[in-house]
């Protein structure tokens, strides 16, 4: 948990570490904004959040909202979020844990970027995984 708040920190400093930004939704009872890093993943143009430690609080107040905003330092953009179905998560999983595998691999119960596409189809259920675009 150090690591996440020395990301937070930086980040919200104006120093991306690895791609991070701070992640604000609202959340889906108290309409209160929450905060976490994430890391973006961009393929081929397209932006995306994985949910590393599965159906998180950030995970659910996202489905809710639909929407939130992504901070590195004083820059704030607003982006609307579609979950991915889970027949289209593994290539964003592989792509990702190819990147921050060293960081988040913990997580993801023993696959890895070299996983099988049968591992990593039946690990997606639990892997929420959002392509989100400006909003």
């Amino acid at each position: 948990m150090w690591f996440n708040a020395v990301v937070a920190r930086m980040t919200k400093l104006g120093v991306s570490l690895w791609g991070s930004r701070v992640l604000s939704v609202r959340g889906r009872t108290s309409g209160q904004w929450r905060s976490v890093p994430v890391n973006v993943l961009t393929i081929d143009g397209e932006r995306y959040l994985v949910a590393a430690r599965g159906h998180t609080q950030w995970v659910r107040n996202l489905r809710a909202a639909g929407a939130g905003t992504l901070r590195v330092g004083r820059r704030v953009e607003g982006f609307r979020a579609t979950e991915l179905a889970d027949v289209d998560k593994s290539p964003v999983v592989r792509a990702y844990l190819a990147r921050w595998a060293w960081e988040v691999g913990a997580f993801f119960d023993g696959i890895n970027a070299r996983s099988s596409e049968d591992e990593l189809r039946a690990a997606a259920p639990g892997i929420p995984v959002f392509r989100i675009e400006p909003a």
